[in-house]
């Protein structure tokens, strides 16, 4: 019987696949810079033109990019699966925010559910990072507000350790982001109504890291349809007192 023989990997090869790894767990996030070759030489135990060869490669499949400057960073538009134009026509019609609500009752959902099943200590003590920075831009910057929760929502994903569920979301953050923004300025005409979601929030923290997957799914839901609720409450009462304004305008001009 005649053996083939059995070909070793290249060393580049080996530090290509590690480090796409890396990139589609998202442990090597866009936009974020590796270490000089020197350094990841010594972490790979291998020599400098391996690791060299390996990235050359990973710029040819535009993962990475290297900057004017120096340095090599993970590409920016990994994650955009997203035109801008498509983001700012999805952004601008009222539907397509009730439309992403819905959505993100399935992602969310699924994220906190497997977050709680599968999240680690880690996962845990970043997701409760997020929040306490949420609480403290509560009362400040609507827009750093919304910025910390669509943290939230990346780092709840993460700990969901579903790679695709953290592409898509990745992929629609500027999306889910605008419509954060715009929900969070909607309720914050109802102070009790901001204090609410705040609540939700941290049970649904609460439910995960104490390993109640279901009862973490439900108040996912529970938290994204009562702001849905509030939010079209809200826009029948801008429609009733629009209606009034034109009414009184009518009657002085008469």
């Amino acid at each position: 019987m005649a053996y083939q023989r059995i070909r070793q990997p290249k060393l580049s090869d080996v530090i290509e696949q590690e480090l796409e790894r890396l990139i589609v767990e998202g442990t090597l996030a866009p936009g974020q810079q590796l270490p000089p070759e020197r350094e990841l030489a010594k972490q790979f135990d291998v020599s400098r033109p391996s690791v060299r060869e390996a990235i050359q490669r990973l710029e040819a499949k535009r993962l990475l990019t290297r900057r004017q400057g120096g340095g090599t960073f993970v590409s920016e538009n990994i994650w955009t699966s997203f035109s801008d134009p498509l983001l700012n026509l999805l952004s601008s019609h009222s539907e397509t925010q009730l439309d992403l609500l819905e959505t993100r009752h399935a992602m969310e959902g699924i994220a906190a559910y497997f977050a709680a099943v599968r999240g680690t200590e880690e996962d845990f003590a970043r997701i409760q990072a997020s929040l306490e920075r949420i609480g403290k831009e509560q009362s400040n910057d609507v827009e750093a507000e919304s910025a910390e929760v669509m943290q939230f929502l990346i780092a709840l994903t993460e700990a969901a350790h579903n790679v695709v569920l953290l592409h898509i979301v990745r992929s629609l953050a500027p999306l889910l982001e605008q419509n954060i923004l715009q929900n969070f300025k909607l309720l914050r005409r109802r102070p009790e109504a901001v204090e609410k979601v705040s609540k939700h929030r941290a049970n649904i923290v609460d439910a995960i890291v104490s390993g109640q997957p279901e009862k973490a799914r439900e108040m996912s839901h529970s938290h994204l349809a009562y702001i849905e609720e509030t939010l079209l409450d809200l826009t029948r009462e801008e429609s009733r007192r629009e209606r009034s304004l034109r009414r009184m305008q009518q009657g002085n001009d008469s």
